[in-house]
C-alpha cells in the first residue's frame, strides 16, 4: 500500500488508524456500499491515467460480501489488471474449523432477511451435496438455524463459528436442531459465520418411487401431506421440497383413487 497512489477503503477513519500504525501515509477514498457505483468511473478514470490503486474492506476480503465485486468486474473489463492480496477469510476460516468436509463447498453469502424468501432460498440449496457456508447476522441466526433445521433436516451438522482470530472466537459444532436450541439460550455476539453439512449423496440419490412409497404409507396413515413430507425428509435425510412436491403427487393420486372408489 505505501506503494499506492490511493487506497480505497471502506471505513476511513478505521482504516487510517491502521496505516498510520503501520507509517502509511498513502491517501485514502471512502468506498462503501452506499457509494460503490457513484465512485466506480472516477476510478476507472484514475487507473486509465495511469494511477495505481489499493482496494481494502474493514474486515474480511474484499468483494466477498463487502464492497469491491462489481468494481473489479469494471476494472477487468476496461483492461487493467487486478492483483489480489490474500487476507483473512472468515468462509475458509470457518469450514477449516468446522470439522466437516472439504473437499467440495459452496459459499451462499447472507440468505434473504424475510422469512419466506429465506426459506425458499434453503429449497433451493436442500440438494447441494458440497458443505454449505453462509454469514449469519447475530441477531437473525436463531431464525435462520430454525428455517435451515425444518427445510434441510434437523439432523444435518453443522458449525456456528463467530468471531474469528479475535479474542472471543468460538466454534460450536453440533446438529441445526442444537445448535437452535443453544443459541435460543445465549444471543450469538459479534460477525456469524454458519457451515452446514451437505445432502448426503447416497439419500439425495433415493428413488421418487421409494420416496412416494414412504410418503404414502405415512399419509395412509392419516398424516397430511405436509407432515408426511416433514417426517420422510427428516428421517430420510430427503430434501424438504423435494419431499413436499412428491407429497403433492401422491395426495392426488390418493384423492383420484379415492374418487373412483379404486
Amino acid at each position: 500500500m505505501p506503494d499506492a497512489d490511493a487506497v480505497l477503503a471502506e471505513d476511513t477513519r478505521h482504516s487510517r488508524k491502521l496505516l498510520t500504525h503501520l507509517g502509511i501515509s498513502t491517501p485514502l477514498i471512502s468506498f462503501h456500499t452506499h457509494n460503490e457505483a457513484a465512485r466506480q468511473n472516477k476510478v476507472l478514470e484514475r487507473l486509465d491515467a495511469g494511477a495505481a490503486l489499493a482496494l481494502i474492506s474493514d474486515a474480511g476480503m474484499p468483494a466477498i460480501s463487502d464492497p469491491g465485486a462489481d468494481l473489479v468486474a469494471a476494472v477487468v473489463q476496461a483492461g487493467h489488471r487486478v492483483i489480489p492480496i490474500p487476507g483473512p477469510s472468515a468462509v475458509l476460516s470457518a469450514l477449516v474449523a468446522s470439522g466437516l468436509s472439504t473437499s467440495e463447498f459452496l459459499f451462499a453469502g447472507f440468505l434473504p432477511p424475510k422469512a419466506g424468501a429465506r426459506k425458499k432460498r434453503l429449497q433451493e440449496l436442500a440438494d447441494v451435496t458440497a458443505t454449505l457456508i453462509l454469514y449469519a447476522p447475530p441477531h437473525s441466526l436463531v431464525a435462520i438455524l430454525a428455517d435451515a433445521a425444518g427445510v434441510l433436516g434437523s439432523q444435518r451438522r453443522c458449525a456456528v463459528a463467530r468471531e474469528l482470530t479475535k479474542l472471543h472466537e468460538e466454534v460450536y459444532r453440533d446438529t441445526l436442531e442444537g445448535a437452535h436450541a443453544e443459541f435460543m439460550q445465549r444471543a450469538p455476539k459479534g460477525e456469524v459465520t454458519l457451515v452446514i453439512e451437505g445432502a448426503s449423496q447416497a439419500l439425495v440419490q433415493l428413488s421418487d418411487v421409494e420416496v412416494e412409497t414412504l410418503l404414502r404409507q405415512a399419509m395412509q396413515d392419516g398424516e397430511s401431506a405436509s407432515r408426511a413430507a416433514k417426517l420422510v425428509a427428516e428421517s430420510h435425510s430427503v430434501s424438504r421440497k423435494a419431499a413436499y412436491e412428491l407429497a403433492m403427487k401422491v395426495q392426488d393420486g390418493l384423492r383420484a383413487d379415492a374418487g373412483s372408489g379404486a
